[in-house]
Order: C-alpha cells, then sequence, then structure tokens
C-alpha cells in the first residue's frame, strides 16, 4: 500500500473545493477512504489549510472540514530532527524543506502536490495528483 504525503495545495484544493483541482484530490482521498492508500499531511498543512478556509468560510465549517479530513489523513512527523533538517537543507522554501522532511520522516514513498518543481531535490517521488491517479489506471 502506497504512502502518500499531501502537500498543503492539496489539502486546499479538496477541503477548499478548488475548482480545476478538486476532483483529482478528491479521487486521491477516496482511495484513502477505501483503504488502497494511506495518506499523511503535516501539522503546518493543517494550521495553514484552515487559516486559508477560514478567511472564506465560517471558521466552525472549516474546522469541520478539517475534522473529517483527519479521519482519512495521518499527521507526518514534525519534530526536532525534522525542523533541523529543513533548517539545513538546501530548498529554497523553508515551507517545502519542511513538508519534504516531514513526508520522509514518516516513510512515505510519494509526495502529491502540484507544485513538483519545488521539490527538484528530492529523494523519493514528487507527483502531481492527476499523475498519479493514471500510475494506477483507475
Amino acid at each position: 500500500m502506497d504512502k502518500i504525503f499531501l502537500d498543503t495545495n492539496i489539502v486546499v484544493d479538496f477541503l477548499g473545493e478548488r475548482e480545476g483541482f478538486y476532483r483529482s484530490a478528491a479521487q486521491v482521498l477516496t482511495l484513502a477512504d477505501k483503504k488502497r492508500i494511506k495518506v499523511f499531511t503535516s501539522p503546518t498543512t493543517i494550521s495553514t489549510t484552515f487559516y486559508l478556509l477560514s478567511k472564506y468560510e465560517n471558521t466552525k465549517i472549516a474546522l469541520e472540514k478539517i475534522r473529517k479530513l483527519k479521519v482519512l489523513c495521518s499527521i507526518s512527523m514534525m519534530d526536532d530532527e525534522v525542523i533541523e533538517k529543513a533548517i539545513n537543507s538546501d530548498f529554497k522554501d523553508f515551507e517545502n524543506a519542511l513538508q519534504y522532511f516531514s513526508a520522509v520522516a514518516s516513510n512515505c514513498d510519494i509526495i502529491l502536490t502540484r507544485n513538483e518543481r519545488d521539490f527538484k531535490n528530492a529523494l523519493i517521488p514528487v507527483i502531481n495528483p492527476k499523475s498519479y491517479l493514471q500510475t494506477l489506471k483507475l
């Protein structure tokens, strides 16, 4: 079973039902619901997503969406070691470094993101949701 790390943009696409991106994110989460894959995201993704959703929706609704996501999604490691590796990495964007090292610490097989170029030095595959779904030949 694939262990998939969801980057912040994928979680926001799903919970924010972003036009043009929601469908593939929802298909990935459906696979998790059916126990065909295991999905992870970071604590920073949860807080960033809540912040973004609550700017456009009632905070109670935003929190309920986070609660429902948590049923499908495990939270990845975010400890001293992850932060230290991110600080000392070659990533240009600190948030992407946190995401990457959190995924690695949680033994994820793949990072799903719409910004694949942000993880160009990754040692695990980085792919967008549409491409990932195509590899499964659903």
